[in-house]
């Protein structure tokens, strides 16, 4: 199986659940909309609600605002893995929908029968049993939804918005998962700067790292550990079980999900989990998918020499748009690998299932499923040749590369084979 984010409930919390127990009858859907593909190559692998959006995924955070269990509306390959089922009593929200104070305000009071909108897009609404095709009711809300302002919504509309406003989700869900509780005892041999607070959840390894929360606080999940010599600025937070290397040189806000190793230098980075940048090299305003590895020294550039503001690829559009951002680094999808001493150009998408090496400079878009790189042409990186790398790498961290994965990824294969996007 694909990596699952599993968050345990800590005590004092439950507060935080914006239904009462009246309504414990109610189904969750978390639903991808018109819009989610122009979040590839990211969300190729997984639902939006999946991706990792502070110290949570979105999905988790959902689950713990309402005390529900996700069900998922998204494409049909992924279908078997993200399971749908429908009830009598449904709250829809957006997978694209970034839990904040005003929103979970807003659907905390929806009645059955109401909807909310912001422009075109459909917030979250509750109905009766889902019959049919979910798109037509998604449809139906969007006509009688009630319309709120774009100042109470957060939406991840494009890659680069995970470490855009990666600050505010780390601080919200910081909040809420430390509210009432108290940290696990920092090792004196630590220093620590700063107002902002530190949290150590069990099992957390640190030995002689210094730590300054002049801008954020820094969350450490269950089984993490910070080697000795780190130096962290927040907002910080490192995933269960992930690693942060010798002498690291960390500038929030930066986030790992679970099992991830990172060292070198790093500015503004989002790493969705199952994935390494354990070595020296810079890595900035860049956001790494699951099982994802970057070879010593690879670095990537985040700002033009000529200062002008950054263009990235988009597959829906199938050109490169506007960032609007000045500092704009790399998006890499899932399965994807590179050799050492890499250099990815500003603004670079590479595809998922990919074997990046070679000299010089990348090319701003690698195709999925390629091999090769820098002056070199890229060639073909077959189906089965990602199974054996896939299977392999999952082993090692003592998981199965099910069939369920095997059928996910050849779906892939086969939409970029028909997009002729490698």
């Amino acid at each position: 199986m694909l990596a699952a984010y599993f968050w345990p409930f800590p005590s004092g919390f439950l507060y935080f659940c914006i239904f009462t127990a009246k309504n414990n009858t109610m189904n969750l859907i978390l639903f991808d909309d018109h819009r989610v593909d122009d979040l590839l190559p990211l969300t190729f692998y997984r639902p939006a609600a999946m991706l990792l959006t502070g110290i949570l995924t979105t999905a988790r955070r959902w689950e713990i605002l309402t005390g529900l269990q996700a069900k998922y509306s998204t494409r049909a390959y992924l279908q078997p893995k993200y399971p749908f089922q429908s009830s009598d009593d449904n709250l829809l929200i957006n997978g694209r929908l970034v839990a904040n104070e005003a929103m979970v305000s807003r659907i905390n009071h929806l009645a059955p029968g109401e909807a909310l909108r912001t422009h075109e897009t459909l917030l979250a609404a509750r109905t009766t049993a889902v019959v049919g095709a979910i798109n037509d009711l998604l449809t139906e809300q969007m006509e009688k939804a009630t319309e709120i302002s774009d100042e109470s919504t957060t939406l991840i509309q494009n890659p680069w918005d995970l470490f855009t406003g990666n600050d505010k989700a780390i601080a919200f869900d910081f909040n809420m998962l430390t509210k009432g509780r108290k940290s696990y005892p920092i090792s004196t041999t630590n220093t620590v700067i700063g107002p902002y607070p530190v949290f150590l959840e069990k099992g957390v390894k640190m030995e002689c790292a210094i730590l300054n929360t002049f801008n954020g606080p820094v969350y450490l999940a269950e089984n993490s550990e910070v080697m000795e010599g780190s130096v962290i600025r927040g907002p910080f937070a490192l995933g269960e079980g992930s690693v942060v290397k010798m002498l690291a040189k960390i500038y929030g806000p930066v986030n790992t999900g679970p099992y991830c190793k990172i060292g070198g230098e790093i500015n503004n980075c989002v790493f969705l989990g199952y994935c390494n940048k354990a070595h020296d090299g810079f890595l900035g305003q860049a956001v790494i998918g699951e099982w994802c590895n970057l070879g010593a020294d690879t670095n990537n550039s985040n700002l033009k020499n000529t200062y002008e503001p950054v263009k990235m690829w988009s597959y829906t559009q199938q050109r490169f748009v506007k960032t609007g951002l000045r500092f704009c680094g790399l998006i890499m999808g899932d399965h994807s690998k590179c050799g050492i001493n890499t250099m990815f150009n500003t603004g670079t998408v590479v595809g998922v299932n990919c074997n990046v090496f070679g000299a010089g400079y990348q090319r701003n878009l690698i195709p999925s499923f390629s091999w090769g790189g820098g002056h070199h042409p890229f060639s073909h990186f077959n189906l089965e040749k990602s199974f054996i790398v896939a299977d392999t790498v999952f082993k090692r961290r003592n998981l199965l590369f099910s069939e369920t994965d095997k059928s996910i990824m050849n779906a892939i294969y086969l939409w970029c084979k028909e997009k002729a996007n490698y």
